[in-house]
């Protein structure tokens, strides 16, 4: 009956840091909520995309995002982001040394794949990253879940892990969305799944004593 906390892609990339890559507003003032939350975990886990400037996907500016690509595992354009070695690939300020979490994953290293998930490497979800297992061999039954960003890899991933079984928190103070209109149909999806939303650090606490 354990607990696992994930920080999910909390990387440069996805923070006004990165202006010219995939900057989520605010997703830099994350760091005291994730850390926040770690304490009420028994683990912690971190994930981050992981992507080459040379992926098919790849456009050159953000006018010409979004926009079907037609490969199976990668669905629309993005521009260069996450690519290992760049400051956009290192996480926020504030978190622990990545030697210091229990658990990795990396996704998005093949260039014709583009995961929002954490625990699969394909949209097709058969290809494991290994999340799920680790999370059985270590007796996790609850995920508490932040990171960036809300609508799409923190979404995806708390839909993943509730779809195998687990009891998953989002905690929205340690998160960050890209627009109010996806964040909007990703909390209802999320509600709508059984995942759990807590507000905050103190509402949290409430969710996993329940």
């Amino acid at each position: 009956m354990n607990i696992a906390a994930i920080d999910v892609d909390v990387q440069n990339t996805f923070t006004p840091v990165c202006p010219d890559e995939l900057p989520v507003p605010q997703g830099h003032l994350i760091a005291a909520a994730l850390n926040e939350q770690a304490s009420l975990a028994h683990f912690r886990i971190m994930t981050k995309d992981a992507h080459t400037p040379l992926a098919p996907w790849v456009v050159n500016s953000h006018s010409e995002m979004f926009q079907p690509v037609g490969l199976p595992e990668a669905d629309i354009t993005w521009v260069a982001h996450a690519v290992p070695g760049s400051k956009g690939f290192e996480l926020i300020d504030g978190l622990p040394a990545v030697s210091d979490y229990d658990f990795l994953v990396y996704k998005g290293i093949e260039p014709t794949f583009h995961p929002y998930g954490a625990c699969y490497h394909d949209l097709s979800e058969k290809l494991s990253t290994g999340l799920i297992e680790w999370l059985h061999q270590h007796q996790v039954t609850t995920v508490i879940l932040g990171g960036l960003a809300l609508d799409y890899c923190v979404k995806t991933t708390a839909l993943q892990l509730k779809n195998v079984g687990f009891n998953v928190v989002v905690n929205l103070s340690a998160t960050k969305g890209i627009a109010d209109e996806t964040v909007q149909q990703a909390l209802q999806q999320m509600q709508r799944a059984g995942i759990l939303l807590a507000a905050d650090i103190e509402e949290l606490k409430l969710q996993l004593n329940a």
